[in-house]
């Protein structure tokens, strides 16, 4: 699924060919996305300007002047740039034509994603309930101790709630409490202000650096520019069950949390 990283190198791969262009044309070929299509984002769309492409949690914005266009990319979408009136492949559900001859188009095998329109943003159900994004400035250690406060819930679990915080993912979840050496079954709420400190910090050096390196590829996901995420190469734990820890040299455990796979190392997270 695309996480944060992901959907952060999709937004910088498809801005420079969007930002500024008029939208001449809306093509939905598939309206039953995992919630269907209202008529009302074709009216929205066609002729809006786009004025930016933001990014908020998982979701991508394109912005214009009367509101914004949401899309969830869902399971397995894309999004990437065609020549305007290209043939689209069967999974290959929307385009937004623009003026400057292309179009931003939407594939999705497995059509979970989803495409929305909102007069404002941040108060479409979607969106209006989710915790502080884990780079921006509200986000540090002292908001996850205080939100942990008697919270028995892992604290593996406990980060990947976006109500507390949005965008950390399986993968990152798991990388994250490896490098703030936490162990992802230690409950909430019984982790100290300082320990909370170096986890936040660790969510975002592992952020930063997943979308530095484009995001992380495990089965289909491509960025706007149609290459692959490479950070997957650069994982510590996720992934690598029975292999040699790499600060330490025991193998890496994994178990199940949430019907979710954990990896982490016994000795070095405590």
């Amino acid at each position: 699924m695309p996480e944060l990283p992901e959907v952060e190198t999709s937004r910088r791969g498809i801005a420079p060919f969007v930002e500024g262009q008029t939208i001449e044309g809306v093509v939905i070929r598939q309206r039953r996305l995992r919630w269907p299509v209202d008529e009302r984002v074709d009216r929205k769309l066609a002729g809006a300007r786009i004025d930016s492409v933001g990014r908020r949690a998982k979701y991508l914005l394109l912005n214009t002047h009367d509101g914004s266009a949401i899309i969830h990319l869902g399971m397995s979408g894309s999004v990437f740039i065609v020549e305007r009136g290209s043939p689209a492949a069967v999974h290959e559900h929307f385009d937004l034509e623009l003026g400057s001859g292309q179009s931003l188009r939407f594939r999705d095998p497995r059509r979970f994603g989803s495409l929305h329109w909102a007069d404002d943003p941040a108060r479409h159900w979607l969106i209006r309930n989710l915790g502080p994004e884990p780079l921006g400035r509200e986000f540090d250690g002292e908001w996850l101790w205080q939100k942990s406060r008697g919270r028995r819930v892992a604290v593996k679990q406990f980060i990947m709630n976006a109500a507390v915080v949005v965008g950390v993912g399986n993968i990152y979840a798991s990388e994250s409490l490896f490098l703030a050496r936490i162990n992802p079954k230690r409950a909430a709420g019984r982790i100290s202000r300082q320990r909370y400190d170096a986890l936040a910090a660790a969510i975002r050096q592992v952020l930063e650096k997943a979308i530095k390196a484009g995001g992380t590829t495990l089965r289909d996901f491509y960025g706007g520019d149609g290459e692959p995420g490479y950070f997957r190469h650069e994982l510590a734990v996720y992934d690598r069950e029975d292999e040699a820890c790499v600060s330490c040299g025991q193998p890496i455990a994994a178990i199940v949390q949430g019907q979710r796979r954990t990896y982490y190392c016994k000795r070095c997270q405590t």
